[in-house]
């Protein structure tokens, strides 16, 4: 079975993330296979789009949430995601246990003895009148009949687990600072959410298997895991087994993939790219060696925005001050540098914040 070490597995990230060459295809397109971007901190899939798409304007996502094409909502790992109207559609359902089982294990003790399908249903109720609330407003119409609870332990349980929810526009438009309102998938988008089909082949869990190999393979099924949060995709994984190339990592687990994506040689060159926080380039892995170096993992999931040199985390950045920040975490070359100053110039002009300066650590 043919080994691909670090190199080889981080140009095929790379590439199947629209990270080696910006991509022309539309947010919807690009939404749908990257499989969804993460996005509870709302600004930064616009980042996470400029990096991968050539000209692109943050009037298109505006549109994509207005035109609702694409939603936000809570899904993998029960983390806010932006992902299309289809496959909001299509996967809610298959994540529903994990999101209810993720609420509950955070609130044990508060909602112990609660009846969350009575639960679900008063706020199922409250909600048929269409009128957006926010998680605040929600509870305040049920909690006489639930006292005990703290009103956050029962929010959490009912919006991003119990009630496919979206949380609607203008929250998550460019340069707009909005709260969460709250409305039903399906009343936002007149279409119902898709059942749980009754087949044991779980084909749910097979589209999400081929589609998570196109947008991160080669990939072992931990990270698959990693990245969904679900557990329970063996038989999706057996189903389509046979349809899959398998290669070896240089620890020796077995990575699966799509024969026909792209594998790029390992020696192709990657040009510096600008990430947002919570990247599901770094993310959407259990096994996270291929991007980030084991001494800065903290760093991607504390919501430090990355800098990818060679096609691997070198530095972060913010903006601070008026000044974007970079800091590396090793030594630059003089031309890593100079191409890292210049992606950052480019980064200033599209997030257009009146940024009048480019700071890069260990410069005069």
């Amino acid at each position: 079975m043919t080994v691909l070490d670090s190199r080889a597995l981080n140009r095929a990230t790379l590439a199947r993330q629209h990270l080696l060459e910006r991509g022309g295809a539309s947010v919807p397109e690009a939404v749908a296979h990257l499989c969804g971007l993460q996005a509870q901190e709302p600004q930064e899939p616009f980042i996470g789009l400029w990096s991968r798409l050539a000209d692109f304007e943050p009037g298109q996502l505006d549109d994509a949430l207005t035109g609702r094409t694409v939603v936000r909502t809570h899904l993998m790992r029960r983390t806010v995601h932006l992902v299309t109207a289809d496959d909001a559609l299509a996967w809610r359902a298959r994540h529903d246990t994990m999101l209810r089982q993720r609420v509950l294990g955070t609130y044990r003790r508060e909602l112990a003895g609660i009846d969350v399908d009575e639960l679900a249903a008063a706020g199922r109720a409250v909600l048929a009148d269409q009128r957006p609330r926010t998680m605040r407003e929600l509870v305040q119409a049920i909690e006489d009949r639930w006292p005990g609870p703290p009103r956050r332990a029962l929010g959490e349980l009912l919006v991003s687990a119990l009630i496919p929810m979206v949380q609607l526009p203008p929250r998550g438009l460019w340069h707009r600072t909005a709260g969460v309102r709250n409305l039903p998938l399906a009343t936002w988008l007149g279409r119902d959410v898709a059942p749980l089909p009754a087949e044991d082949s779980d084909p749910v869990g097979q589209q999400l298997l081929r589609r998570y190999l196109a947008a991160h393979g080669p990939a072992a099924s931990a990270d698959l895991r990693a990245w969904c949060g679900l557990a329970g995709l063996p038989a999706a994984v057996r189903a389509v087994r046979e349809e899959l190339v398998a290669f070896r990592d240089e620890r020796g687990r077995e990575l699966l993939d799509l024969p026909d994506a792209p594998r790029p040689h390992p020696d192709t060159p990657a040009p510096v790219r600008f990430l947002p926080a919570f990247d599901n380039a770094i993310l959407g892995y259990h096994d996270r060696s291929r991007i980030i170096d084991a001494p800065h993992l903290g760093l991607s999931v504390a919501g430090h925005r990355a800098v990818l040199v060679d096609g691997r985390v070198a530095a972060t950045w913010a903006v601070r001050n008026d000044q974007l920040h970079i800091s590396p975490l090793r030594r630059l070359t003089d031309p890593e540098r100079e191409a890292v100053r210049a992606e950052a110039q480019d980064l200033t002009v599209f997030l257009d914040e009146g940024i009048e300066h480019v700071h890069l650590d260990g410069e005069n």
